[in-house]
C-alpha cells in the first residue's frame, strides 16, 4: 500500500458561498443528509422524488430489494409511482420558464450558435416522438442514436423517452463494427443517425458508419437522418427517412407523454468489460432522474440564471445525465458543445465561457492538462470572471492539473468539484460539494447522501480509517443501473461477486486521515484512456485479428495527457519479422473495430507472454514493466518461463 498523503484542506472560496441556493451549505449540512440517506432511504428519496419529479401517479414504495438478494431480484426505487420523464423535463417548466433557453449549442467553429427555449423544446421533441410513432415505434422498442453533438441528438432522446421507448445512444466515433454490436446485442429495429458530424474541423462520416453497420441486418426497418451538413450520402428508399421529410408530415405542436412505470427501462448504455464484449447497462425512469435532477443541483449548487456548460458528448453517461436529463429536469440553460477544447486553438473553451456568459464549467482532466500544456495565454486572453464552479469528470485528476485548474483558470475564486462516478451510477457518487465542501487536491472528497462508500483490502476486510484498497459501495442508490440487458447473471457476476453484499466499482481508492477519498484508477482490466472506459480483451481481439499477430497482452501506463496510455506486448506469427509498421497497422485495425478514440501508444514484440502453467496471462507483470517499475514484479514463481519476463524486461520501451 502507498503512504496516504497528508494535505491541508483548502476552504470554499467565498464567490461560491455567496447567494448559494443548494440545499447544502455546509460539512454539517451534508453530515446531516447524508446520515438521513443512510438509515431512512425510503422516506428522504420519496420526499426528493415527489419534490423533483412531474408524476402522474406518486410512489408510496421507495426502496425495494438489497445488494445481498439481488441475484434473485432486481433493487427497486418508486415501484408502484407512474411518470414520463419529458413531463419532468419540459411540461413542468412550461408555465414559468417557456421563455428561458433550455438548450444553448456552440458549433464546432467559433461563434456558430443555436438557442432552444423550453417552450421550443417542448415542441421539437413532441414533433419528433410523433414522427418516431409514424414509423412504427413502439413503447419499450429499443432505438440506436447515432449522432454528433447537435441539439437532435438530445431531441431524439426526449422524444424516444416521450413514447416510452428505450433509447441507446452510441459514441459517434465508434467504428461500424462496434455500432453492429450494439444493435444487435439490443435488437434495434429503428436507427436515428444524421449525414455528418463536425469535430475539430474534420468530418465524421455518420450515415456511412451507420450503413456499414446495417449490412446484413434485415431486422431494422428505418433508418432516420438528421441532415446537418447536407452532404451526399448514400440512400435507401425504403428503409432511409429524412428527418425534416418526417417531421414535415406530423401536423402536431404536442403529443401526450405515454405513461410509464418508474422501474421501466429509461435507456440502455453500452460499456466496455474486461472480456470484450459490451455490457448494455440499463437505466430505469424514476430513479435515474431523481438522481441525476439531485447530483445536478446539489453538486453545482445550481442557481436559475446559470449557464451550465458540460463539455462531453452524449454518447457517454456525462452526456446523459449532466448534459441532458439533469439540467433538463432542473429548468437549466445546458450548454451543447460540438467541437473539441483544441479548435481552432487551445483558447476555445475560454472563449466560449466569454461569449455566453458560463457560471458552471464541466470538463475532463485529460482536456485540463492537454489545455495546461499550451500554456496560460490561451486561458488569460479571455474574460472569465462569469465563472463561479469548476467540475472534472471522467478520470481522477492528478494534482499538478487539479492546481492549474484552480489557479490559472479559476483565479482562486472558483471552487472544484472533482466528481467520482460511472456509468453504473448514473451520475456523480464521490465529490466536493461547490458551496459546503473544503477541497483537496487530487481528491473527490466526500460521498453523496445515498452513497455507503467501503474501502476492501487484499484480504477482503473493509478497512476502517486510513488505508487503501478497492471501492466498494455498501448500499443501493437511486441511479444505479438495475441491470445488464438481456443478461441479469452478468450483472450480478460482474458487480456483486468479488465481494458479496456490496457492488464493487472496479476502482481502487485511499482514503486519508480525514476522510477524504482519493480514486487510483481501475484494479480490473478496464483501461481508462482520456475518460473513454475500454476493456483491455477488446484491444486484444483486435490485435490478433491482424494478420501478423499471433498473441496479444494489453495493459494501461500513466500518460502524461490521457491519464492512461495503451501498451500492447504482442508475439509475432512465425516467420514475420518486420516491425516497421507494426503500430501503424494495430491502430488501423483499432481504429476500424472499436472507433477513432482506441488508438495504441506503445506496441513492444516479445518472444511470449508471461503465463501461469495453467496458462494464463498474468497482467500485472505486464504493467509493473510498462509503468516502467520491473523491481516490483513480486512473486514469479507461478511462472511457466520465467525467462519471457527477462527478455520483456529487456526490450521494454518505458
Amino acid at each position: 500500500m502507498s503512504t496516504i498523503p497528508e494535505m491541508p484542506a483548502r476552504e470554499v472560496p467565498d464567490r461560491v458561498r455567496q447567494g448559494s441556493h443548494s440545499p447544502i451549505q455546509s460539512l454539517d449540512d451534508w453530515r446531516r443528509s447524508w446520515m438521513a440517506a443512510r438509515d431512512n432511504p425510503d422516506g428522504f428519496w420519496l420526499r426528493e422524488s415527489q419534490a423533483r419529479l412531474a408524476w402522474q401517479t406518486p410512489p408510496t414504495q421507495g426502496l425495494r430489494g438489497d445488494f445481498h438478494t439481488i441475484a434473485d431480484s432486481q433493487v427497486s426505487w418508486f415501484a408502484d409511482g407512474t411518470l414520463n420523464v419529458t413531463e419532468s423535463c419540459l411540461d413542468q417548466h412550461l408555465a414559468t420558464r417557456g421563455d428561458k433557453v433550455a438548450i444553448l449549442w456552440e458549433g464546432d467553429e467559433p461563434g456558430v450558435t443555436r438557442a432552444l427555449t423550453y417552450r421550443e423544446l417542448y415542441v421539437e421533441v413532441c414533433r419528433t416522438a410523433a414522427a418516431l410513432r409514424s414509423l412504427g415505434v413502439q413503447k419499450g422498442e429499443r432505438v440506436i442514436i447515432y449522432m454528433g453533438m447537435v441539439p437532435e441528438a438530445a431531441i431524439a432522446m426526449l422524444a424516444c423517452a416521450r413514447i416510452g421507448a428505450v433509447h441507446s445512444v452510441v459514441f459517434g466515433g465508434f467504428s461500424a463494427e462496434a455500432l453492429r454490436d450494439r444493435i444487435r446485442d439490443c435488437a434495434a429495429e429503428v436507427i436515428i443517425t444524421q449525414d455528418e458530424g463536425l469535430r475539430g474541423g474534420r468530418v465524421i462520416p455518420l450515415k456511412a458508419t451507420c450503413d456499414d453497420a446495417c449490412v446484413g441486418e434485415r431486422h431494422v426497418r428505418k433508418v432516420l437522418v438528421y441532415q446537418h451538413t447536407s452532404a451526399p450520402v448514400d440512400w435507401l428508399p425504403e428503409r432511409d427517412v429524412w428527418w425534416h421529410e418526417a417531421l414535415a408530415d406530423v401536423a402536431v405542436s404536442e403529443l401526450p407523454a405515454v405513461p410509464c412505470v418508474a422501474e421501466d427501462p429509461l435507456f440502455v448504455l453500452y460499456t466496455s468489460g474486461s472480456t470484450g464484449r459490451p455490457k448494455g447497462l440499463v437505466h430505469t425512469c424514476a430513479g435515474y432522474l431523481t438522481w441525476a435532477s439531485y447530483t445536478h443541483e446539489v453538486v453545482f449548487d445550481l442557481r436559475e440564471d446559470d449557464v451550465y456548460a458540460c463539455m462531453a458528448d452524449v454518447g457517454w453517461i456525462t452526456g446523459h445525465t449532466y448534459i441532458v436529463y439533469g439540467p433538463l429536469c432542473n429548468g437549466a440553460t445546458t450548454l451543447m458543445f460540438e467541437s473539441t477544447p483544441l479548435y481552432p486553438d487551445a483558447g476555445r473553451y475560454w472563449d466560449i465561457v466569454a461569449r455566453h456568459g458560463v457560471t458552471v464549467f464541466y470538463t475532463a482532466p485529460t482536456a485540463i492538462r492537454a489545455l495546461a500544456a499550451q500554456g496560460d495565454g490561451f486561458v488569460t486572453d479571455y474574460d472569465r470572471s462569469s465563472l463561479r464552479v469548476l467540475g472534472t469528470v471522467g478520470e481522477p485528476i492528478n494534482p499538478e492539473a487539479w492546481e492549474w485548474y484552480y489557479d490559472v483558470v479559476g483565479e482562486g475564486r472558483c471552487n472544484i468539484v472533482d466528481t467520482w462516478w460511472q456509468t453504473e451510477t448514473g451520475g456523480i457518487a464521490i465529490t466536493p460539494i461547490a458551496p459546503a465542501t473544503p477541497t483537496k487536491p487530487g481528491s473527490a472528497t466526500f460521498a453523496m447522501p445515498a452513497i455507503v462508500p467501503v474501502i476492501v483490502n487484499d484480504e477482503a476486510q473493509p478497512v476502517v480509517g486510513p488505508g487503501e484498497g478497492r471501492l466498494c459501495l455498501a448500499q443501493p442508490w437511486p441511479g444505479m443501473a438495475r441491470t445488464v440487458w438481456g443478461d441479469h447473471e452478468r450483472y450480478v457476476s460482474t458487480y456483486f461477486s468479488t465481494f458479496p453484499g456490496f457492488y464493487f466499482t472496479g476502482d481502487g481508492c485511499r482514503r486519508d486521515a480525514e476522510g477524504y477519498h482519493f480514486i487510483t484508477g481501475r484494479v480490473d482490466d478496464v483501461l481508462n484512456v482520456s475518460g473513454h472506459r475500454m476493456g483491455t480483451a477488446e484491444f486484444e481481439a483486435v490485435l490478433i485479428s491482424v494478420e501478423a499477430i499471433a498473441e496479444a497482452g494489453v495493459v494501461g501506463f500513466p500518460h502524461p495527457i490521457k491519464g492512461q496510455g495503451v501498451y500492447a506486448y504482442v508475439v509475432l506469427q512465425p516467420g514475420v519479422h518486420d516491425e516497421t509498421r507494426l503500430l501503424a497497422a494495430a491502430n488501423a485495425a483499432c481504429r476500424n473495430q472499436i472507433g477513432a478514440h482506441a488508438r495504441i501508444d506503445v506496441v513492444q514484440v516479445v518472444p511470449g507472454l508471461p503465463k501461469t502453467r495453467s496458462g494464463k496471462v498474468m497482467r500485472r507483470i505486464l504493467r509493473k514493466i510498462a509503468e516502467g517499475a520491473p523491481e516490483q514484479l513480486g512473486d514469479l514463481s507461478t511462472l511457466a518461463d520465467p525467462g519471457v519476463v527477462v527478455a520483456i524486461i529487456a526490450g521494454s520501451r518505458r
